[in-house]
């Protein structure tokens, strides 16, 4: 039995759960079962998510479409989605959010956010160019040259 499994059967809130999680580091996993639909982009998500939240970084699911509203007007939304055009060139990460960097130099003692995105694949992925992967590279390879941190995300230990 997993701990919040056991917390939900006495009742145990689950914020008061979330918080000794937190303060131990302990979170309960995905399961790693051998099923090829268990390791999918949803499972390296859920694992992204847990393994961010270990090392203090936040991070926020970056939708990324268009949508038409009641009037019939096309709604952009998610990061670097300004035009179709834009999107062609540039698809912004699954996850996008930011981590704690104490400066060392210039700002001694000051902590600066740095920007993380992380383009989520299923386990064993490989990139191969196709389809939408040169724009999530472009996206990527922007990020960092600007000193965030961005990369593609295949497994548990991608973050």
């Amino acid at each position: 039995m997993l701990f919040r499994e056991w917390a939900a059967q006495w009742g145990v809130p689950l914020a008061a759960v979330m918080q000794w999680e937190q303060q131990t580091g302990e979170y309960p996993r995905p399961s790693e079962e051998s099923d090829a639909a268990l390791r999918s982009e949803a499972w390296v998500s859920s694992v992204l998510q847990l393994e961010a939240a270990r090392a203090n970084v936040l991070l926020f699911r970056n939708n990324v479409g268009a949508l038409q509203d009641k009037t019939g007007r096309w709604v952009r939304y998610g990061l670097a989605n300004d035009s179709a055009k834009i999107n062609e060139r540039f698809k912004s990460s699954d996850w996008i959010g930011i981590r704690p960097v104490l400066i060392e130099a210039r700002h001694v003692g000051h902590t600066i956010g740095q920007f993380v995105g992380r383009e989520a694949k299923r386990e064993g992925w490989v990139y191969t160019g196709v389809e939408r992967e040169p724009a999530q590279l472009a996206f990527v390879n922007l990020v960092n040259a600007y000193g965030g941190d961005a990369a593609f995300c295949a497994g548990a230990e991608s973050l």
